[in-house]
């Protein structure tokens, strides 16, 4: 699924016009690595029709990518998955000693197969995944430029600790910590998402007290594959909400691919509402329904976790769920991919806590238990 795309909440300052050749010294460096002699050429325009980006190498197998990285400084990979000579999977870890710091994006086909590659992939170290482009239709489509573009200039960034190459924010505006005892837990993410949730996930542990509802943008092939990683963590029980099912504390539930994720019920139970209603930011599942449904079944006891992701959905819903008077954290520009939908809540000054995404998860779980610093 193409992840959405929207205009910054407030406005920024023009960008100075850049020639190339002085935009090359500190543009994000790219290998495409891909069999298809076709395929790699119509990236490679992509990439370079923007002055932010350059690319620096175009590799036809794993091996080859392995040998490039070890002569030229690289900032992030394209990599194909399936390939002769060495695979994508086989090549990733061997990327990753020769340049510990390097960004891979993996291309996978949006199939129940490539769906469980790619997210076996960013367990092993990849930064995101793409849908493989099929055609030079699919190559040309804008949502897919978009997407290429936002999650190569991203985790370049990314990979130079640097959050914003053209000026520095000034610090948001914090929100004191509510009086909460909250009765679910809400996460947000888009691009650079399924990352982000392993880390979170993994913080969380095996008990949080409260259920857990999670909307990642993400196609439907993904969903069940991205909920059976997340479960196979051994820790808190994950899988894609079913229509109508009762939400009990300490199991995780994911908005499937195509359906939003609705929240229902009472002050005693709450259960989950699936709906094929139309896409709201673009997006179906989209977070804003998810959290508008919390924040009124819920009398506003809801914690929000806003991640990593492009455009400004979850703004809406975090909106409703801090007036109805529960909290949010955002996740911080520095460890986003895009700071889209964290940076959107941030902004509008919706955040109790702005945070890294390491310590993401520990305040949480502080909020969550009462505990205050």
């Amino acid at each position: 699924m193409i992840a959405p795309v929207s205009g910054p909440l407030l406005p920024t300052p023009p960008r100075p016009a850049i020639a190339r050749s002085s935009a090359a010294a500190v543009a994000v460096r790219v290998m495409i690595c891909d069999d298809s002699s076709v395929i790699r050429g119509a990236l490679a325009r992509i990439l370079e029709s923007d002055p932010e980006i350059v690319v620096v190498a175009k590799v036809e197998n794993g091996r080859l990518a392995v040998d490039q990285i070890r002569a030229s400084r690289v900032d992030v990979v394209v990599l194909d998955i399936e390939m002769p000579v060495m695979d994508g999977l086989t090549a990733l870890p061997q990327l990753l000693r020769a340049d510990p710091g390097v960004r891979i994006i993996m291309a996978s086909t949006l199939t129940t197969r490539g769906a469980d590659v790619a997210l076996r992939a960013l367990r092993m170290g990849a930064a995101d995944y793409i849908p493989k482009p099929s055609s030079i239709g699919t190559v040309n489509d804008a949502g897919f430029k978009r997407e290429l573009l936002e999650k190569v200039k991203g985790l370049g960034r990314m990979r130079r600790r640097v959050t914003s190459p053209v000026f520095a924010r000034a610090p948001m505006a914090l929100r004191a910590a509510p009086p909460l005892t909250a009765r679910l837990l809400a996460i947000g993410s888009s691009t650079g998402g399924p990352q982000a949730l392993f880390t979170l996930v993994q913080g969380l542990g095996r008990s949080v007290g409260v259920p857990v509802v999670m909307t990642q943008h993400m196609p439907a092939t993904f969903t069940p594959i991205l909920a059976e990683h997340l479960n196979r963590l051994g820790l808190m029980p994950c899988a894609e909400a079913r229509d109508g099912e009762a939400l009990v504390a300490d199991r995780i539930y994911l908005a499937p691919g195509d359906k939003h994720l609705l929240v229902e019920g009472n002050r005693t139970a709450l259960r989950a509402r699936l709906t094929s209603d139309p896409p709201e930011n673009f997006c179906r599942p989209s977070v804003d329904p998810m959290l508008r449904s919390a924040a009124a079944c819920c009398d506003g006891r809801v914690l929000v976790a806003m991640l990593t992701g492009m455009g400004h959905d979850g703004l809406a819903g975090t909106t409703k769920v801090v007036e109805t008077g529960g909290a949010a954290i955002g996740q911080d520009e520095a460890t986003s991919v895009v700071w889209g939908m964290p940076g959107a809540i941030a902004q509008a000054g919706l955040c109790h806590a702005i945070l890294p995404l390491p310590r993401i998860a520990p305040k949480l779980l502080e909020m969550l238990k009462g505990a205050r610093p």
